[in-house]
């Protein structure tokens, strides 16, 4: 269904933002506590744990913990150690980085409350030893984020890091005395076979009982014999693992004060910490960087479609906001239980995926990154004949060339290797870039009325109804430039140049090209016509 006209869609968005005030009030005469407690001021003395810490949310909602609710008790984080880097080093890394400048700058002290937590969530009991769980005794607060999101992963990995790891912290919350809120981090796309996903539980797609045991039991080779049957023909293990674990939350969902929280596609931020920031490569942002270095050109896909992008700091903010609307659901027996939350995006600033690839183009020309190889181009084709063409003849052809290149040069080739990966990727993408679901999510709309009016700018999300797609976009890849790339915010002199040459000769390379077929073909009508004679 094409999104709504641009005459009408800011009406719809208004309107639906005075119903959401009206419900507000409805609920503030109903229950005391939405006006006398703060967000900030629930946080207060509280202990956090959080899963998945080291990734994109875990680390945006660190940052905003600190900054925003600085007199927390404590922030425990699960690491892991990685690439010779003891948890204390990875986690100091982390808050050093360019992400934690402004809590730096304005909450230091906060900075100490953060303590690291040795294990792995793919281990049984989390990996965590008998010194650390006694630290996470009085912990209010779980954030479990943490979770495999390679597409790729062997099911046996998967299940345990996905499925077995929501159970090992399902069993640790258990003894936790003093918890208030458990939540689940999921995804809007663990149901991938239903176009119209609700805020609810669905059938699951297997017992995750069993599926564990059978992990436990039989090595990597053996379950990926039977990998697609097993998970009913799931697009990927990601999903499939993360329903899995979305049932056993709902087994628990009455002995624990469970909720599930499902982003959807999580780009960068539109203003915390700052405007940009993106930690990956994942989503589109990683489609942009790829095109605007000039080395993703094709794609097999549907461009109509309309993408779910929510930026990580709304996700972020609404995760907050959901904590203190679930801890006064407990509170408060006569509140209605909100158990998932679906958060997407799309309803209120749609936009198809044809429209972030013209955008990206049309402002890296502008802007073009240091690493620039080529022109950024390409777009997206729904024939997949005409894509493979394309692929191998702009893509595999001109890594080929590059790569020999570089090998005069005495330069370790990497474009044709690079190109495998871009491959694999857009195969295990190709399902959810052709295929457009409708999340439906009131409970996410509704968290925003919870925000009180003093706090809206630090904590609420629906002012950013009326998104700029465009500067949206132009600040993510710049974003990209700075926590990615590693350049500097601002495109040099030398990039602008270097683009304009490319410009060039990318006109005269059409030019000479564009002769040549005209050529061809015009010998060949003349061959067959003079042939006929």
């Amino acid at each position: 269904k094409p999104p709504p006209r641009p005459i009408y869609r800011k009406f719809l968005i208004q309107f639906e933002f005075e119903t959401l005030r009206c419900k507000r009030q409805l609920k503030r005469n109903s229950c005391n506590f939405y006006e006398t407690m703060l967000i900030s001021q629930f946080f207060v003395g509280q202990e956090i744990f959080i899963t998945g810490g080291s990734g994109f949310i875990g680390k945006g909602l660190i940052e905003k913990i600190l900054r925003s609710c600085p007199n927390v008790a404590a922030v425990y984080v699960l690491l892991r150690p990685k690439k010779g880097k003891h948890i204390e080093q990875r986690l100091s890394d982390i808050l050093q980085s360019k992400l934690f400048e402004r809590v730096r700058q304005e909450q230091p002290q906060a900075l100490k409350k953060v303590h690291a937590i040795a294990g792995d969530c793919s281990e049984l009991g989390l990996g965590i030893n008998e010194k650390d769980l006694k630290l996470l005794q009085n912990v209010n607060i779980i954030y479990h984020s943490a979770a495999s999101v390679r597409f790729d992963d062997p099911l046996r990995d998967a299940i345990l890091m996905n499925t077995r790891g929501t159970y090992e912290l399902i069993k640790i919350a258990e003894t936790l005395k003093q918890l208030k809120v458990f939540m689940h981090v999921s995804t809007t796309y663990c149901y991938p076979n239903r176009r119209i996903v609700e805020e609810k539980f669905y059938p699951s797609y297997a017992d995750w009982r069993t599926t564990i045991k059978l992990a436990e039991t039989y090595d990597t080779e053996t379950l990926n014999v039977f990998n697609l049957k097993y998970g009913d023909f799931q697009p990927n293990t990601y999903t499939f693992t993360k329903s899995l674990a979305e049932q056993i939350i709902k087994e628990y969902k009455d002995r624990l004060p469970l909720v599930i929280f499902r982003p959807s596609i999580v780009v960068s931020s539109i203003e915390d910490p700052v405007p940009g920031w993106v930690d990956n490569f994942n989503g589109p942002i990683g489609m942009l960087v790829a095109c605007g270095i000039g080395i993703f050109r094709t794609s097999c896909g549907e461009p109509n479609i309309i993408s779910d992008f929510v930026p990580v700091d709304i996700v972020v903010r609404a995760m907050l906001i959901a904590t203190c609307r679930k801890a006064a659901e407990e509170s408060n027996k006569d509140q209605k239980k909100m158990e998932i939350i679906n958060c997407a995006a799309a309803k209120i600033c749609p936009i198809r995926t044809g429209e972030v690839i013209e955008i990206g183009k049309k402002v890296i020309k502008k802007t073009p990154f240091e690493k620039t190889l080529w022109v950024p181009g390409g777009s997206i084709t729904r024939c997949a004949v005409w894509n493979f063409i394309r692929f191998v003849t702009l893509h595999v052809l001109m890594a080929i060339l590059v790569d020999i290149a570089l090998r005069f040069t005495n330069t370790k080739p990497f474009l044709l290797k690079l190109q495998r990966r871009i491959y694999a990727a857009t195969l295990a993408l190709h399902y959810f870039v052709t295929t457009q679901w409708d999340f439906r999510n009131d409970n996410f709309y509704e968290l925003d009325s919870f925000v009180e009016k003093d706090e809206i700018g630090e904590f609420g999300f629906l002012q950013y109804r009326d998104l700029d797609y465009e500067e949206f976009f132009r600040m993510g890849i710049q974003g990209a430039r700075v926590f990615l790339l590693n350049e500097p915010a601002e495109c040099s002199q030398g990039a602008l140049t270097r683009m304009k040459i490319y410009r060039v000769l990318h006109f005269l390379i059409n030019l000479i090209g564009g002769v040549l077929i005209i050529r061809f073909v015009a010998r060949y009508i003349y061959g067959m016509l003079y042939s006929t004679i």
